[in-house]
């Protein structure tokens, strides 16, 4: 029997002729489903055009038989003004960008994909959300700074962006000589897609669309003299952690997970994902070890043990850290406030200084 790989592959030379792309780059066959040697699906068209779904019923039923698939049920569907809305937006910038590209165009200074480019990007993912990824990689980029690094920030969890609100990052990003400049805090320079929505409105987009702004967080930013830069990844091994390994061939990795067993068995897939793809990984940051108790200095292991050393066993990696539950000891009278950033002189502050000064050695060796 087929897989949706073999399907997309056979129908990805069917054109749509509204916007002239094939009907799999414009994420038009939807409703797959496998049953024995049958295959049922719907495909979404821009007009009531009967020749084209005749032509088109023709060809997607060739295409499967070849492949074995004894019936095809194919059901159309005429596509909503938000769907059409969205394929214009993914069509027609990429007409405008072949046009600006005849153009002479000022390069940025430091492009920081470039072959030349000496800046060293650690993605930092995690098998499921809720393990703290976001918290470690804001704590984890103001501790490189604080020792001494030129550090960045992409938060390219762009459904969940949440790394300007826990930084405190009240300011947006400037646009200078068509350029965008992104913001600094804490000596950390930050770019989200939380800059660019309204009143925490929802992201309503599909895989492109993210890939597209993530290219846009790399091309059109001027990061200026960087030596890291840490990418927020979205839980899991979806379109964006795909681009980022794509994009970003020599990228590192580090994995956070929970010393919860289940929590560490899913955080086992980021890692897979990661080895697949050829990223080095950095090491394992286990979150929410333990609750320290303030008065007496008990520990309470609410999560369980031994999930981050387990998950570093089977990876073959190193247990960077043990992060104790809990949650900055900061003041919204503060000048520099953050809900998230610890200081420097807490017990978890120096965790992270520490974990940022075996990062440091791990790729400077």
């Amino acid at each position: 029997m087929i897989n949706k790989d073999q399907l997309f592959e056979a129908l990805r030379p069917l054109m749509e002729p509204h916007f002239n792309k094939s009907v799999v780059e414009l994420n038009l066959v939807r409703d797959i489903l496998f049953k024995e040697a049958n295959v049922s699906l719907s495909l979404i068209v821009a007009t009531e055009d009967e020749a084209y779904k005749e032509k088109a019923k023709a060809y997607i039923q060739q295409a499967l038989e070849t492949l074995g698939v004894a019936q095809v049920h194919i059901r159309f569907r005429l596509m909503t003004e938000y769907e059409s809305n969205q394929i214009k937006e993914l069509v027609q910038p990429a007409a405008a960008e072949q046009k600006k590209s005849k153009q002479v165009q000022p390069p940025i200074e430091q492009p920081i994909l470039g072959e030349s480019s000496k800046v060293e990007f650690i993605a930092i993912a995690s098998g499921k959300g809720g393990v703290g990824k976001s918290t470690v990689t804001v704590n984890l980029a103001v501790a490189l700074a604080r020792k001494g690094k030129k550090v960045g920030i992409i938060d390219a969890d762009i459904y969940g962006f949440s790394i300007p609100d826990m930084m405190g990052i009240e300011e947006q990003p400037k646009l200078v000589d068509n350029v965008i400049m992104p913001v600094e805090k804490f000596g950390v320079k930050v770019i989200s897609m939380g800059f660019f929505v309204q009143d925490n409105a929802p992201v309503v987009w599909r895989g492109p669309m993210l890939g597209k702004m993530l290219r846009n967080f790399f091309n059109e930013v001027n990061w200026g003299d960087v030596e890291y830069i840490l990418l927020d990844l979205p839980p899991g091994t979806g379109d964006v952690a795909l681009d980022v390994h794509q994009l970003i061939p020599q990228s590192k990795e580090v994995i956070v997970t929970t010393p919860h067993a289940t929590a560490a068995f899913v955080a086992a897939r980021a890692g897979a994902m990661a080895i697949q793809t050829n990223h080095e990984i950095l090491g394992i940051i286990e979150n929410m070890s333990y609750y320290e108790c303030k008065e007496c200095g008990s520990k309470d292991f609410i999560f369980g043990k031994g999930g981050g050393a387990k998950l570093a066993e089977d990876l073959h990696s190193d247990l960077l850290a043990q992060i104790p539950l809990g949650a900055p000891d900061n003041h919204i009278s503060e000048i520099d406030y953050s809900p998230s950033v610890y200081k420097q002189d807490s017990k978890a502050g120096q965790i992270y200084l520490d974990m940022a000064a075996s990062i440091i050695t791990k790729l400077e060796m």
